[in-house]
């Protein structure tokens, strides 16, 4: 007889679609990130591949500028936001906890569907009018322009309400569900980052939707709050934007940093160097990501002391990075280290999120950001430490939990490939950006010199060997879901809560409740209960 398990125990349509169950919200959400994903990196494609030449390739230039705006929009609020958070936090922070469910199911669920109504406003602007003004809104041009700005602004600020509900959903979560006995110095240290993310999700995001609300009643009804021909400021603007939007850096990366501690700790076999450092280094981050929106304005007239305040709280974001960093790295040193797919991603994920974190480090002196603002290296800076940070920690996790997820297992040599392939290709897709831009080229230009066509050629390649990476990854797990050999319970041989259970774990997370009093990070004992031994890795592999 087949053991129930949250995917079996109902298979309705309606079972899905009006579940309340925190592990199946996980994965519609899953889903639709990954169908995001997909329509973003379409429109990435066709910007890559119309930069090719000078001028005109395959597109004209009002194409253009509504298809740069449109994977703006759709990979920064559609699937960096909420890509790790909603799916994986979703899935396991209750099973982390030793919970049954999240505190409010039901909101749950609305958050889930508040997330596809703003979705499906963003994708109806394509249809309706287009969107052009850059997935910032600038105004005075989003207070003006004649496309589908307000449709599309008020698709963002519904999904700025999904957000704020699944951040408090996580923050009550884990202060009141906590399994008895279990204190916040043994919580894993992914659940340390989703509470982090979680309070600025809901700190932040309200700036956000009202300054977009703002907008829409100046694009709408010309009330003129941003818009100087009509009395407004476009710097006030600015400043309530980039108030959220740096601190949303934090909720994107911040989840990463959670998986990459999951992951690093599982194949190291090794106690982590500082559980404290890590953990309190994700406060600090959350902390500190409210006082540095400023460094996005140097160009904007501020003073030489605001500069400079900025540029040095800027840069102190880089000592709670190299905190995490410096703790990943020693954990792994002397390790018995195992090289799977999941860790391979860990190692693209710190060399992209290192390499774009010295950049910004750089662009926030102001000295040196007026010369590369607005040009491809701000471009290379962002898609190295943002898109490729949240890229593959996304893609770490999707691998690491799919034996949970799935109660299957993925081809260990394809997963290998492909996530060589994606970071090579995204390597070489944006590294020339940032040459491009310290000749400066500027960002959003539809047109260049022709001396800019060779790097913009190799970016191209790049694109493509980065599409190939992801295309394998797709067909592998796809496979694997439907055929894949079945995995144990635990076969990464993990101390975390959420291997305590079956893979794929019943409806209520667990059939009879292990302690949680242990340390989750203790390799010095085998677990038992587990597939912790050689053999079982190797038939699991």
């Amino acid at each position: 007889m087949t053991e129930a398990t949250y995917l079996n125990a109902r298979t309705t349509i309606r079972s899905w679609v009006l579940t309340t169950d925190h592990k199946r919200i996980g994965i519609l959400y899953l889903v639709t990130l990954i169908f995001a994903l997909v329509l973003g990196g379409f429109f990435a494609m066709a910007l890559r591949i119309e930069h090719l030449t000078p001028g005109h390739t395959v597109m004209t230039a009002m194409t253009y500028n509504r298809s740069f705006t449109l994977h703006g929009v759709i990979m920064v609020w559609i699937f960096m936001i909420p890509s790790i958070p909603a799916s994986f936090g979703n899935f396991l922070l209750p099973i982390m906890v030793g919970a049954k469910d999240v505190a409010f199911p039901r909101l749950n669920l609305l958050s889930y569907y508040l997330f596809i109504t703003g979705t499906v406003m963003v994708l109806v602007s394509m249809f309706v009018g287009g969107i052009d003004t850059g997935w910032t809104f600038y105004p005075p041009y989003s207070s003006s322009t004649p496309t589908a700005i307000p449709t599309a602004l008020l698709g963002v600020f519904v999904i700025g309400f999904s957000t704020i509900l699944t951040g408090l959903n996580f923050v009550v979560t884990t202060h009141t569900m906590r399994h008895e006995g279990l204190g916040w110095m043994k919580l894993p240290l992914f659940v340390w980052a989703i509470y982090a993310t979680s309070i600025i999700q809901v700190l932040a995001t309200p700036v956000l939707g009202m300054v977009l609300l703002l907008v829409v009643l100046d694009n709408s009804l010309h009330w003129g709050f941003f818009d100087p021909a009509r009395g407004g400021d476009p710097v006030l603007y600015q400043h309530l934007f980039w108030f959220y939007s740096h601190p949303a850096v934090y909720i994107m990366i911040l989840p990463g940093m959670g998986v990459v501690s999951e992951v690093v700790a599982t194949f190291a076999r090794k106690n982590l160097y500082s559980y404290r450092a890590i953990a309190y280094s994700s406060f600090g981050l959350a902390f500190v990501g409210f006082l540095t929106w400023g460094h996005h304005m140097f160009v904007a007239g501020m003073s030489t002391f605001d500069a400079g305040a900025f540029g040095v709280l800027s840069m102190l974001v880089a000592i709670f990075s190299a905190i995490k960093v410096f703790n990943w790295t020693w954990t792994l040193k002397g390790g018995a280290v195992a090289l799977k797919t999941p860790l391979l991603y860990v190692f693209a994920f710190l060399f992209l999120f290192v390499f774009g974190g010295m950049t910004g480090v750089a662009v926030a002196a102001m000295s040196l950001d007026v010369h590369w603002h607005d040009t491809y290296f701000v471009v290379a800076h962002f898609h190295f430490i943002m898109v490729g940070g949240t890229l593959t920690a996304f893609l770490a996790a999707i691998h690491y939990w799919f034996p949970k997820i799935t109660g299957r297992m993925y081809s260990e040599r394809l997963g290998l490939l492909s996530a060589a392939l994606v970071f090579a290709g995204f390597f070489v897709t944006f590294f020339p950006q940032f040459l491009l831009g310290n000749a400066g080229m500027p960002r959003r230009y539809y047109d260049y010199p022709p001396q800019f066509q060779p790097l913009h050629i190799v970016s191209t390649a790049g694109s493509w060997v980065l599409a190939t990476g992801l295309l394998i990854t797709a067909i592998y797990l796809g496979h694997a879901l439907f055929r894949g050999h079945r995995a144990g319970d635990n076969p990464w041989g993990s101390r975390s809560f959420e291997w305590r259970t079956t893979s794929p774990p019943p409806t209520h997370n667990f059939h009879a409740t292990p302690p949680f009093d242990i340390d989750p990070y203790d390799y010095t004992q085998p677990l038992p209960g587990t597939d912790d031994d050689p053999a079982a890795e190797k038939e699991a592999a």
